[in-house]
């Protein structure tokens, strides 16, 4: 049985499965401002001085009622990317997160998986279950958008 901390989400984007894996991978990378498509974040930049897309990379999304600092720590264009949220308010422990873009018989299978809990003093289990529903309304806002990109 998994780990009650991992939280997985995935989804088929119905594009020709290289260039919907690439622009998945771009997206979320070389862009960040792509992530203003989840429809709780407001502005995303690279942390000034780092190195852009690619491990290492820190990247600020700033949101409705929060704001984190991701760190880059793996990047295989154009399967996979993983990162670790290093600072964030609300606090919470997160131990990491990996995308990752597989080809399908309809497209392109994208699968995130992330493992995070809340702190009792920042709401605790009730946060997870809330910050659960909104990671996936994003998820799939981010996901349409890369598949409204590819279509034109």
């Amino acid at each position: 049985m998994p780990n009650a901390r991992n939280k997985n989400m995935n989804a088929v984007l119905a594009a020709a499965e290289r260039k919907a894996r690439e622009a998945l991978a771009e997206n979320e990378e070389a862009d960040p401002a792509n992530l203003t498509a989840a429809p709780v974040i407001l502005k995303v930049r690279w942390v000034k001085g780092s190195s852009g897309s690619g491990a290492g990379a820190l990247r600020e999304p700033i949101g409705l009622g929060g704001w984190f600092r991701e760190q880059i720590t793996a990047y295989d264009r154009p399967r996979a990317y993983s990162y670790r949220v290093v600072r964030s308010i609300p606090p919470f422990d997160h131990e990491g997160g990996t995308l990752t873009f597989t080809p399908s018989a309809d497209g392109t299978h994208v699968d995130w998986l992330t493992s995070y809990t809340h702190p009792a003093y920042a709401g605790g289990k009730l946060m997870e279950a809330v910050s659960l529903r909104l990671l996936r309304w994003s998820f799939l806002a981010v996901l349409a958008r890369c598949a409204k990109a590819l279509e034109s």
